[in-house]
């Protein structure tokens, strides 16, 4: 008499007892931990396509924005782009190869107008906020490098301010306001910063128009042409002692205009195409 075989006979070890979805956890896994890789600073990592997606989106933005303020923007940019082109153009035509020189004089072209829109576009957003509460905040927390900006670390009820900048050129203290009030606030703080960081060099800078001031518009530059004194490890080991002095006591307008984000945009992106 023939045996029956169970119906709820368990399935043998191995490969064979198996199921028919038991391999998809470690792929489902794997595929979860694939997507949620992190950058350096903790953050998900961003696609290359997202990346100039977002590029794209603030140069337009900043072109909308500058457009606003400069009229003649477009008519400038492209007036740009045809006379290189056609320079470019010409040295083709007299080489006899003027369909080989037609994509180098596209892209001079395009390359020489979008250096211009950088130039303008950054003069516009200086003149916006030039003489506005928090503009030298604004353009030391714009610059490129390692600087390490603590906005409003002294100042006055009538919104005057210092602003203490870490480098590689030393400690750096930016004034802007009335000359007269600004002078004191800068005296005190160079004081404050002289008995921790020693025979480190410290600047001090008053931003404005007159005798002895620097511009807002070439604040940027000044600074970055300071010599640089110290390595990277002295200014990491020197940022550690500063520390304890704490960061801005008075509150600094995140942005000297309304859609100050804005204008950070047009500083920070289009800049370095300018």
């Amino acid at each position: 008499m023939a045996r029956s075989k169970p119906s709820d006979a368990t399935a043998p070890g191995g490969k064979a007892g198996r199921g028919p979805n038991s391999g998809r956890g470690r792929s489902g896994s794997t595929a979860s931990g694939k997507a949620s890789k992190l950058d350096k600073k903790g953050q998900p990592k961003v696609g290359r396509l997202k990346k100039f997606a977002n590029q794209v989106g603030m140069i337009k933005q900043a072109y909308t924005l500058t457009r606003k303020n400069d009229p003649k923007l477009p008519w400038i940019m492209l007036i740009a782009f045809l006379v290189v082109a056609g320079l470019v153009e010409l040295v083709g035509i007299l080489l006899s190869s003027p369909f080989v020189f037609i994509p180098l004089a596209v892209v001079t072209g395009g390359l020489a107008a979008l250096i211009l829109f950088g130039r303008r576009a950054q003069g516009s957003a200086y003149r916006q906020v030039e003489g506005q509460p928090g503009a030298a905040a604004w353009v030391l927390e714009g610059m490129r490098g390692d600087w390490r900006v603590s906005s409003g670390v002294a100042g006055t009820a009538q919104m005057d301010a210092v602003h203490r900048v870490l480098g590689r050129p030393g400690v750096i203290l930016v004034a802007e306001g009335a000359p007269t009030r600004v002078r004191g606030l800068l005296a005190q703080e160079k004081k404050k910063v002289a008995r921790v960081v020693g025979d480190t060099p410290i600047y001090d800078i008053v931003v404005g128009d007159g005798e002895g001031q620097i511009p807002l518009r070439k604040l940027s530059n000044h600074v970055m042409k300071l010599p640089r004194n110290l390595s990277a490890a002295e200014v990491n080991a020197l940022g550690r002692r500063m520390s304890a002095m704490g960061g801005g006591r008075m509150p600094v307008p995140g942005g000297p205009l309304p859609g100050g984000k804005q204008m950070s945009i047009s500083q920070r992106q289009v800049r370095r195409r300018g």
